[in-house]
């Protein structure tokens, strides 16, 4: 588990399922990120026990309480289209619409960074986001990640469809770097 000021990460548990159905059924939350509006509890009980099971995967909990209101990852090697390497990874996030404006992504994916590349070796993490995401893009900016790449074509198989895709990049050394000042 890892911690921050206000929240904890955690791993999912299948006792998760109805916190992460009350919040993945907002047709506002998974479709802008890639995947279609949870449709039952049952549903989210599945995304729990083969999706939301990377050994980086985390459920975001605020301090006060044991619930789930959204997920952060570092997609490692082989769970992620971004990099085929080891030492890097892929920063991914989302959380419940009644906690957005709240700062919590941020909070937790600064504390994901740093456990990444101090804990676990990693050099470089890539994020990406959608054309009209701008929250997620906010995010990014916020957390220092600076632009790479943009593709026209980006598959996104889980809604059927293809969309524009803008990918960012951190290293460990700029990291560093908004470390020391």
């Amino acid at each position: 588990m890892l911690q921050t000021k206000r929240l904890a990460l955690r791993p999912w548990t299948e006792t998760d399922a109805e916190s992460l159905y009350a919040y993945a059924k907002d047709p506002d939350i998974g479709p802008i990120a890639g995947w279609p509006a949870h449709t039952s509890e049952e549903e989210s009980l599945d995304a729990i026990r083969n999706v939301l099971t990377g050994a980086e995967c985390y459920a975001i909990c605020k301090k006060d309480s044991d619930e789930a209101i959204g997920a952060i990852e570092l997609k490692l090697n082989g769970h992620t289209d971004m990099t085929e390497r080891d030492d890097e990874c892929e920063l991914g996030y989302w959380i419940g619409k009644p906690f957005w404006g709240r700062g919590y992504i941020p909070e937790a994916a600064t504390e994901l960074i740093r456990h990444g590349f101090e804990d676990l070796g990693i050099t470089t993490i890539w994020c990406g986001y959608y054309d009209g995401n701008t929250q997620s893009k906010r995010v990014q900016e916020k957390l220092g990640f600076i632009y790479h790449h943009t593709c026209d074509e980006v598959p996104v198989p889980l809604m059927n469809e293809t969309r524009i895709g803008h990918t960012n990049v951190m290293t460990k050394e700029q990291w560093s770097r908004t470390q020391k000042s």
